[in-house]
């Protein structure tokens, strides 16, 4: 549209500046050596202008010719461009494919026509990784690393080599070294997050957290939650040498996260051990109201010490109270009036948890209950020791598939921050095969979930029964007596197998020992 406007404006005023000359006739002589030449003005204006299109056509030809050999590198510059970008399309391709054959050649092809572009040399050090060839991934990974362009990405093809070797070392020095060249890099930061967990650096690992959390790289609550169980890692640590300290960083982690249960029992047993009974027992009610837990039962139970039997019962009952008598409570109660030797109060107390599937702590605590008030030899103590044995695990700190007793920062398999979660293992294991009686046609007497002084006429049941047998799964090997009072363990024989995991580092299990577990 806006072209045939421009060409129609072109050809009227060329048609009004013709106009207007042949309205104005005149004459033009040029004189020249010797020579005069006349002819009207029209006919002057026409010969210029096609001497100046003879002009222009003969200087293009010229400049052809001069510029031939230029245009024809251009050309084949241009080819082998795009032929290698075609080689370059085709080689990733292959890469993402998984064909080391392909990718290889495409790989030679675009080095050959590109030259050692960036891109040209990810697809080496990807071909070379697909192949299997380590020196030559390396060697294309150190080449992207000289460059200031592609550095950062060269030092990260060279850290994953590092780690595929097991050298540690190498690969926290590029990871150090492409945080500090590009500070939101990701996996950079995670690498480094996951250095300093190794080292028990947790003052390291909470710089790197923050850092993360202000350059956005992970969500707000995430980076709470990080900086809780790392403030309570620093704590811990400190607990024994410098319980001022330790007490300020176990606050600020319960601050953080209120539910994180091993931040709140340093807290309580900080804030108790200098006298500040209410603040601790309100850590501990707030961290019991999001997550009723064992740990804190205890530490709740012992905050002063001196206190009665009778007083630590009124103790366990006001966690009751907070958590609408959550079993754990109920297991804190009952422990608690046998320690009072209220067995009525600690049966009633149990009660619920017996009436269906009671797991091996409730079946151990009945089992005491029935030692403490009518013996070891009593057949209801045994009749319960031998449901333990059976009955369903309870709640571990469980990580990557080991179970531990103990809370830990840090997984021991991965290194993973925050990894431990209190849950309780699958119950993989079934009843464990016994030697069939062919004298015993009667089916054994049920337990009542009550307290009957004793069974009528119980038969006798082994002091200790077998073991479960083991097998390949790490939390399998878990059994609930792991977790429970070791006089209940000792009175039934059994003898935990959930081993804790060291409390420092995160050294890595091999296979064999976690088969152990």
């Amino acid at each position: 549209m806006w072209r045939a406007l421009a060409y129609l404006v072109l050809l009227a005023v060329a048609a009004f500046g013709a106009v207007w000359i042949a309205d104005r006739p005149g004459t033009v002589t040029v004189v020249w050596n010797g020579y005069q030449i006349g002819t009207s003005l029209a006919l002057a204006i026409v010969g210029v202008i096609a001497a100046a299109v003879v002009l222009g056509i003969v200087w293009a030809i010229i400049r052809g010719f001069i510029g031939l050999p230029e245009a024809l590198v251009r050309g084949s510059s241009e080819r082998r461009r795009t032929k290698g970008l075609s080689a370059l399309s085709r080689g990733m391709i292959a890469v993402g494919s998984g064909d080391p054959l392909a990718a290889k050649r495409y790989a030679g092809d675009a080095e050959r026509l590109l030259g050692t572009e960036p891109l040209t040399l990810l697809l080496k050090a990807q071909a070379a990784q697909i192949s299997g060839d380590r020196e030559g991934a390396e060697r294309a990974f150190q080449a992207m690393a000289d460059d200031s362009e592609t550095r950062v990405l060269g030092l990260r093809g060279l850290f994953v080599e590092a780690r595929r070797r097991d050298d540690e070392i190498a690969a926290r020095a590029y990871a150090a070294e492409a945080s500090r060249l590009a500070p939101s890099v990701t996996w950079a930061n995670d690498a480094m997050l996951e250095a300093h967990c190794a080292d028990t650096d947790w003052t390291g690992a909470l710089e790197t957290v923050e850092r993360r959390a202000s350059l956005g790289l992970i969500d707000k609550q995430a980076a709470k939650r990080q900086r809780a169980v790392l403030l309570t890692a620093i704590a811990r640590d400190r607990e024994a040498g410098e319980p001022e300290s330790a007490a300020e960083r176990a606050l600020q982690a319960v601050k953080l996260s209120p539910g994180l249960v091993p931040a709140a029992c340093i807290a309580g047993r900080l804030l108790a051990r200098r006298g500040d009974l209410k603040k601790a027992a309100r850590v501990i009610e707030g961290a019991w109201r999001i997550n009723p837990h064992p740990d804190l039962a205890q530490v709740y139970l012992g905050l002063r010490t001196g206190d009665s039997v009778r007083d630590r019962l009124a103790r366990a009952e006001t966690l009751a109270k907070i958590s609408s008598w959550d079993p754990e409570a109920r297991l804190a109660v009952a422990q608690a009036a046998l320690d009072a030797r209220e067995f009525g109060r600690a049966r009633e107390a149990l009660q619920p948890l017996t009436l269906e599937g009671p797991t091996a702590r409730t079946c151990l605590m009945m089992a005491s209950i029935e030692e403490a008030e009518h013996g070891a030899q009593s057949g209801r103590a045994r009749e319960w020791l031998s449901r333990a044995a059976r009955a369903p695990r309870d709640p571990l700190w469980i990580a990557d598939g080991i179970a531990s007793q103990t809370w830990e920062p840090v997984s021991p398999v991965t290194g993973q921050l925050d990894a431990f979660t209190w849950q309780a293992p699958p119950n993989a294991l079934g009843a464990p095969a016994e030697p069939m009686d062919p004298e015993e046609d009667e089916p054994q007497p049920q337990l009542k979930p009550h307290s009957e002084p004793a069974l009528a006429a119980p038969k006798p049941v082994p002091a200790e029964p077998k073991p479960p047998a083991q097998t390949a799964d790490p939390i399998s090997a878990g059994m609930a007596a792991a977790a429970l009072p070791a006089q209940a363990s000792a009175g039934m024989g059994i003898k935990p197998v959930v081993r804790d995991i060291p409390a420092r580092g995160s050294e890595l299990v091999s296979q064999s020992e976690r088969s152990n577990i």
